[in-house]
């Protein structure tokens, strides 16, 4: 099957692309996922590890190992620091340690997650028609078997 990209229409209050945030994990082998209000940017990639952290904390575990890509929003000071800050604070207490492994750039068929990816936009494509925001969202909670969430968001600053 072969797609093609259809035109958008300009009245279209949904969004060109949907930004999504996964993890799979090896020991269950499912996919923790998030969609995001938005761009995947530092912030963002923090509440992601925050959420899974909670996630991991609840089942017992005490590490997560990222294994990941360069993109902008994985490598940033932000995230660095964010994660060198939680690791510091998870030694004197209880909590879920990160080990972050970054893959070689332009490498993305050493990631794990990856034909997760592949296999769940093919399950989830409509050769006829436009899917809404929505309806992906939707149809990408289904195929993965995940609860169906609140998009992550940035808390923005009061003035």
């Amino acid at each position: 099957m072969r797609l093609v990209e259809k035109n958008r229409d300009k009245q279209d209050p949904d969004p060109v692309a949907l930004a999504c945030y996964g993890l799979l994990r090896t020991d269950t082998n499912r996919v923790l996922l998030r969609f995001v209000d938005g761009r995947p940017i530092s912030e963002v990639t923090i509440s992601f590890l925050e959420w899974v952290c909670q996630e991991l904390k609840g089942e017992g575990k005490k590490a997560l190992l990222l294994v990941w890509d360069n993109a902008s929003w994985h490598i940033s000071h932000l995230v660095t620091n964010w994660i060198k800050a939680h690791n510091t604070i998870t030694k004197r207490e209880s909590g879920i340690r990160i080990l972050s492994c970054l893959l070689p750039v332009k490498s993305p068929w050493l990631n794990p997650i990856e034909p997760c990816w592949v296999h769940g936009k093919r399950a989830i494509v409509e050769p006829e028609g436009k899917l809404t925001a929505q309806e992906t969202r939707e149809r990408v909670y289904d195929y993965f078997g995940c609860p169906h969430l609140e998009p992550l968001t940035i808390a923005k600053e009061v003035a």
